[in-house]
This record gives C-alpha cells, structure tokens and sequence, in this order.
C-alpha cells in the first residue's frame, strides 16, 4: 500500500511540474516578441544605414562627374575667350 501511495505521490508531482502555467508562458511569449521584434529593428536601421551610404557614394559620384565636366567646359570657354 506504501508503494503505491508513493508511486501515486510522485506521478501527481510530476504531473504538476508538467502543468501548463499560462502566467510564464505568456511572458516567454512576450519575452520572445519583445527579442524578435528588437532584432527586425536592428537589421531595418542597418539597412537604412547601408541604403543611405549607398545612395550618398552615387551622390558624390554624380558630383565629381559635374566637377570634370564644368572644369572641361570651362577651359574650353576661357580657351575660346582669351583668344
């Protein structure tokens, strides 16, 4: 009889460990939430930064490109000018 109110003890107290606890569940869930979403942030704010610096290297690239462009048609106007 002892054996068998100890294996009925030890089953109900595994069966209560294995109880869902919907309290610590809910904050796993946030918990999860929370890292997810921190990590969606980090890679969209690297991305922005990547897109941004793109765009400014074009930007600089158009603008040397002006550069020579303006410095040639400027000689040729002072060539033709001071003749």
């Amino acid at each position: 009889m002892k054996k068998i109110a100890v294996t009925v003890a030890v089953l109900a107290l595994g069966l209560a460990a294995c109880a869902k606890n919907d309290a610590a569940n809910n904050d796993m869930t946030a918990n999860d939430t929370y890292t997810e979403n921190a990590a969606d942030t980090d890679v969209n704010a690297s991305m922005n930064a990547a897109e941004n610096a793109l765009e400014n290297a074009g930007n600089a690239v158009d603008n040397a490109s002006d550069a020579v462009s303006n410095a040639a048609d400027n000689a040729a106007d002072a060539a033709t000018t001071n003749k």
